[in-house]
């Protein structure tokens, strides 16, 4: 199970840093220290991988100058293959994660100039750095799929490696459990709506009248925080990308002088400007104001989820039937079940849990099963404040698999073996056709696939 994400990771092996040159590697006397193919690992491109695994506080399994060459060797194979295989990978999803990862930087760092400082390096450079390892990892990613291909796995197969597993081998599987929510938005006053309006409406006369430009504004006052950094702008988009009524502004612009009308969506209000337009794709930037929530009315929402809490306990109506009541339309007409964004289920572990929500979360972790929870406020997926009841549906302690409560779970561990076991196939084939020079030095090494060095 844990080999062939071993083996993802050495083609994405620390795509934010790869190859970056800090002041400390300066000192580093630099050397090939292997040879695959006709691609040159180096000692700096080894000093680089170590340097950002102790960054990140990552810890290897071993002597790190063995195992980060043979990762960077085993890259090689997969870029190699790709390019004979012609594979490619989207541009725009290059650049969507260069932005990503650009921006966690400075969350790490603390500033755009600060990272500069760090990295000895332009913001450009660093870019340029990121698409270049980004797009390596990106298209390894998309030459394992292809070497994997479809596998189609039989209840026959799960039972099967079910039963051969040692008993100290069955899988432990943690604590899962399904919440129904109900949720209630606190009304906003008209007067903040305005006053939200209004000072958008003065941030576009600024910007028409040339006296501050749109990005500063937006690096200023704009509550997007993914994008107020950058001055407000987002990534090339297309339709499907955006909140429907974003997309129908953005797509309409045509001047990128020209400052949108205000437009309102679940996220708030904004107004836009188009950076430029690709085909069915566009690039703009924007400044997000979220109006505020009076005290008062989020108490009014808090009693009338306690008024509904009330109801239920007391048999007026269950649970399932006032989640039409709620304003989550994710689940509202779901009985108010949560579903799991990373399996399609409903059924969470904690940790999965708290990625949604702390707030859901820690409120979960103290019901019994059935119990509906005190009303409490939350910052829900769009950043407004909400106020919130839950229900614990169900709780599964953590315990060991079985093929009738757990056999997704198994399914899955059986489909990533035999992908694993094809990658591991494909990669020793793949070791006995290349030609393959390690310096004396770096051999001295107990390799995961020891075809590095022949006999």
């Amino acid at each position: 199970m844990n080999k062939f994400r071993n083996i993802k990771v050495c083609s994405l092996f620390f795509l934010l840093f790869a190859s970056v040159t800090t002041q400390a590697q300066d000192n580093v006397i630099d050397e090939v220290v292997w040879v695959v193919g006709d691609e040159a690992i180096l000692k700096s491109d080894v000093e680089s991988e170590r340097l950002n695994a102790q960054y990140e506080g990552k810890k290897f399994d071993g002597d790190p100058y063995c195992i980060i060459p043979e990762q960077l060797a085993i890259q090689k194979l997969f870029l190699h293959q790709a390019a004979i295989d012609s594979i490619e990978v989207s541009e725009q999803q290059v650049i969507n994660q260069v932005d990503q990862r650009s921006n966690w930087l400075i969350d790490q760092i603390g500033s755009k100039e600060k990272v500069e400082e760090y990295y000895n390096k332009t913001s450009s450079q660093i870019r340029e750095m990121l698409r270049e390892n980004i797009r390596d990892g990106l298209t390894v990613q998309e030459m394992q799929k292809k070497i994997i291909g479809e596998i189609k796995i039989t209840p026959s197969d799960v039972r099967r490696y079910f039963k051969d597993l040692p008993q100290d081998s069955i899988p432990f599987i943690p604590t899962q459990v399904e919440v129904q929510i109900i949720t209630r938005e606190p009304k906003i006053p008209q007067e903040e709506i305005d006053r939200v309006k209004k000072t958008l409406r003065d941030y576009t006369d600024q910007i028409n009248a040339g006296t501050i430009s749109f990005s500063l504004l937006a690096r200023l006052y704009s509550e997007d925080e993914a994008s107020r950094r950058n001055g407000g702008e987002l990534p090339f988009m297309g339709k499907a990308e955006l909140v429907p009524e974003y997309a129908n502004v953005a797509f309409n612009l045509q001047d990128p002088k020209k400052v949108s009308k205000i437009v309102e969506s679940e996220f708030g209000y904004h107004i836009i400007q188009l950076i430029e337009k690709r085909g069915d794709r566009v690039k703009t930037r924007h400044i997000l104001l979220k109006p505020k929530v009076e005290e008062k009315d989020i108490e009014a929402s808090l009693a009338r989820l306690d008024s509904i809490s009330d109801d239920i306990r007391n048999q007026k109506f269950t649970f399932d039937d006032a989640a039409v009541l709620s304003q989550d339309k994710d689940t509202r007409n779901n009985h108010g079940l949560m579903a799991n964004p990373g399996s399609g289920t409903a059924k969470f572990e904690m940790q999965q849990l708290a990625q949604v929500s702390q707030e859901i979360a820690k409120t979960v972790e103290g019901l019994q099963i059935g119990e509906i929870s005190k009303p409490f406020t939350m910052i829900n997926s769009k950043g407004k404040e909400v106020c919130a009841i839950v229900k614990l549906k169900s709780r599964i302690n953590g315990h060991k698999a079985t093929m009738s409560e757990d056999y997704q779970r198994l399914k899955s561990i059986v489909q990533e073996k035999k992908s694993s076991e094809k990658i591991e196939k494909w990669i020793k084939d793949k070791q006995q056709h290349t030609y393959v020079r390690i310096n004396d030095k770096w051999k001295k090494c107990d390799f995961k696939y020891p075809g590095w060095i022949s006999n």
